[in-house]
């Protein structure tokens, strides 16, 4: 029989197949705790599940009675009363009295793939409600994030009588109170971090303003738009709009918007995210969307879709018209209903995309000298802050990302203009909240505009103000960024050998998924494997092969690591025996289907005492 849970103590498990300090510092710890590992033997004998991916559902906390519903999450079940967001049903009435008075809607969003994609799906809804609406996404460079004062006075001139911003507005006060002193009624959409000080506007629909406990302060915009809008559907159907002739729209055939822009904004796939994720991946699968299905083609996308390519694959696609393109061509793509049209559209978004990538290596390279000599060889600082004339301002998040990636701490990439003022993003690592330390640099003065999440953030600063703002940040958030960088530790969820790296293990563990920010996919380890091949490939991967024991061979890759720890270590070690920590994907290629082993760490096996510091 097994013990209650409860009567188990608490412990942190030992390190996992004794690796204390791996070749890239980490520390492998198991993922399940004696509690834990209790749960995954209930799992099994409970609901007749295969072991290891009992312990990936007790690794992420799943009840054994909520199982069934994690391992199929369906949105009629997870999908609140959308009334439980504090101003949703004034934004819903108003949406719906301007689809009944055949109002001019304008939609104001961000140049991001979630604002895309939540233009796009409200766009789609108007436009069967028999509107005509004008949508606006700004221009990075010349306007900035959020509604502007200047394009306002334009809608208004275009005759919109109703402004709907969409991933932007909560911060906007004085653009929004331009809006309405020119007449327009106001509604927000958004999702970003926010204090008390709001826009006087209709209706500011945000799980995350302070007064709202609906608890879905977790979706991203187009998750929230597409909440909204069920409750606009509601609205519009008990007054009797909906008619054969104007037949009520099926929002659950618009989940591809959704599953891409939840995805690429990288907000955590738990609860309703994980539902809206899964259906919009079988929705997309069907290829049955003009925009999507040209997006997948161009972007040589073998085989159905899974989580990560919305997030390296499509995303970065949609986003590359708002980082160095035309901001609208991503959400233009999303509303084509012309398959050459689209194509078109897709293709130069994927040359856009090319033309970004050889941007962003060239401030990467120089960021990372920067940083590097900031931080020197005592390794420290607890934030990076790099910033430079000539970077351009669409690639600063993602020199960000990679400045976060390659030195584990917070890091700034800030593009400097010939006037003098600076436009950047931060990435942050988990348990550091950035966008709170952020808006509290607005407060003081030292921003002029700035928010953003806890792991995302955007400023705006004067070029002079950049040496106290890096103080700032290093007096806010050093002590986070020490304890969080305290013990490196990488969880393992399992162990496997190579022969049993297969296709079918790898289903078997997608039903878990789909895996992302919040949920993370399974790490296995191959203990005491020979790495009998490691060669560079395409942009700085390596391609590896490891042999078990017993003979059997598994593909691996280590993506990006060439000149990093993790590329040093296998290249170094080439012909000897490691344990390798990674997950697996499937490789599609002309028809065929084989598993590869993607690298994330390695240690050399029976390394014996090492001190954990």
């Amino acid at each position: 029989m097994t013990p209650p849970a409860t009567a188990l103590p608490v412990e942190m498990p030992q390190a996992f197949l004794g690796v204390a300090r791996s070749l890239t510092d980490k520390l492998w710890r198991d993922r399940l705790d004696a509690r834990g590992a209790a749960r995954a033997l209930a799992i099994v004998q409970r609901h007749q599940l295969p072991e290891l991916l009992a312990r990936v559902l007790a690794g992420r906390g799943v009840d054994i009675d909520a199982v069934a519903d994690f391992l199929d999450p369906t949105i009629r079940k997870l999908l609140p009363d959308p009334f439980t967001v504090t101003e949703m049903e004034a934004a819903a009435k108003r949406i719906a009295d301007a689809a009944a008075k055949g109002e001019k809607v304008a939609i104001f969003g961000d140049y991001d793939v979630d604002g895309a994609t939540s233009a796009a799906l409200l766009a789609w809804h108007l436009r069967h409600c028999g509107l005509d609406p004008l949508i606006h996404i700004p221009d990075r460079i010349f306007e900035g994030y959020g509604p502007n004062v200047e394009a306002v006075r334009a809608l208004a001139a275009k005759g919109a009588t109703l402004l709907v911003t969409v991933d932007c507005g909560t911060t906007s006060i004085e653009p929004l109170a331009e809006a309405r002193r020119l007449g327009m009624s106001v509604v927000v959409i958004d999702h970003h971090q926010c204090g008390f000080d709001l826009p006087e506007v209709d209706a500011l629909v945000n799980p995350n303003r302070p007064d709202d406990l609906s608890g879905l302060g977790h979706l991203a915009a187009v998750g929230l738009v597409l909440v909204t809008l069920v409750a606009v559907n509601r609205e519009l159907r008990q007054r009797g709009f909906w008619t054969s002739e104007m037949p009520e729209p099926d929002l659950l055939g618009m989940l591809h918007h959704v599953a891409l822009g939840t995805v690429a904004d990288v907000a955590p796939l738990i609860g309703l995210n994980r539902a809206f994720v899964a259906k919009g991946l079988i929705a997309m699968r069907r290829r049955d969307h003009v925009g999507h299905t040209a997006l997948m083609d161009v972007a040589r996308l073998n085989g159905p879709p899974e989580a990560w390519h919305l997030g390296f694959m499509l995303g970065p696609r949609v986003n590359a018209g708002g980082r160095i393109g035309r901001a609208d061509l991503g959400v233009r793509l999303l509303l084509e209903g012309d398959s050459v049209e689209a194509a078109r559209i897709a293709a130069e978004l994927d040359r856009l995309n090319n033309e970004r990538r050889v941007i962003e290596q060239a401030a990467e390279a120089q960021a990372e000298a920067e940083a590097l000599a900031s931080i020197g060889f005592e390794d420290k600082l607890g934030v990076i802050v790099t910033a430079s004339e000539g970077w351009h301002p669409g690639v600063v998040g993602l020199v960000a990302s990679r400045l976060k990636e390659k030195f584990s701490r917070p890091a700034f990439a800030i593009a400097l203009e010939p006037g003098g003022i600076g436009t950047g993003s931060g990435r942050s690592i988990a348990g550091v909240d950035l966008g709170k330390a952020v808006r509290q640099a607005v407060a003081d003065g030292i921003l002029l505009k700035g928010g953003g999440h806890a792991m995302a953030a955007g400023v705006t600063l004067r070029k002079e103000k950049l040496a106290e703002f890096r103080a700032y940040l290093e007096n806010a958030l050093a002590h986070d960024v020490a304890e969080a960088r305290h013990v490196n530790e990488l969880y393992i969820d399992g162990a496997v050998s190579a022969r049993a790296v297969t296709p079918e293990l790898a289903t078997t563990l997608n039903r878990a998924g789909p895996f992302g920010s919040g949920n993370p996919e399974a790490v296995l380890a191959l203990p005491a494997h020979q790495l009998v091949y490691a060669d560079e490939v395409g942009q700085a991967h390596l391609r590896l092969r490891f042999k078990s024991g017993d003979g059997a061979i598994v593909n691996g890759i280590a993506f990006r690591s060439v000149g990093q720890k993790l590329g040093n270590a296998l290249v170094a070690n080439r012909g000897q025996q490691l344990h390798v920590a990674g997950a697996l994907s499937v490789d599609r290629y002309q028809g065929a289907e084989r598993v590869q082993f993607r690298v994330i760490d390695v240690a050399l096996p029976d390394q014996g005492p090492s001190v954990i510091r």
